[in-house]
């Protein structure tokens, strides 16, 4: 039997409202409002717990490095605003969060987006790409049990935006910014 294909490559990210804590405030934003801006969706399980603080800390860490390549990170979660303002309140490593805290309590974009446990009312790991026409580029999604690498992240993120602005050029293995690229149509010795 043939599975169908399900991929979110290609298709664009659903507007809709959420509320954000970031800068010591709550308040509401729509995703359209980052359309013209790469931005990068974080999603994690829970606050208080164990792997999620460990990567929005190096998240928060890497934050400068993805504003300078013109994005904005967001993490979710099915937590409250209230919840992350306690979090970030008590934990020096959240703390360390400057990017918004998008609070999804009902699930409503982590079941858009594929990574809603149900029978746990909790999200996946996942990680999405979206471009400033909101449309996704890259995603992945995991187990909870497993951490992410923020630097791996930015990495997809910048060949993501090379490939926007080089569309006859794509980025080979383990390819960062400065490195050689490839065109489609090059055989095995890079001849055209």
């Amino acid at each position: 039997m043939q599975k169908e294909r399900c991929s979110l490559i290609g298709t664009t990210l659903p507007d809709m409202t959420l509320e954000v804590y970031q800068n010591e405030a709550t308040k509401k934003i729509k995703l359209s409002d980052y359309r013209g801006a790469w931005l990068v969706l974080f999603f994690y399980p829970a606050d208080f717990t164990f792997v999620c603080p460990t990567e929005l800390e190096a998240m928060a860490e890497k934050y400068e490095d993805f504003k300078k390549t013109g994005a904005e990170i967001m993490s979710v979660s099915t937590d409250t605003v209230f919840v992350h303002k306690a979090w970030h309140d008590n934990s020096p490593s959240i703390k360390k969060i400057a990017f918004p805290m998008a609070a999804d309590p009902t699930g409503k974009l982590c079941k858009a987006l594929g990574t809603y446990i149900e029978e746990e009312g909790l999200s996946l790991r996942g990680s999405f790409v979206i471009d400033p026409d909101g449309v996704i580029k890259a995603y992945e999604i995991h187990d909870n049990g497993i951490g992410r690498s923020p630097e791996e992240l930015l990495r997809k993120m910048q060949a993501a935006q090379f490939v926007r602005e080089h569309g006859a050029e794509v980025c080979p293995v383990n390819w960062k910014p400065g490195s050689k690229t490839l065109k489609p149509g090059m055989d095995l010795v890079g001849k055209i």
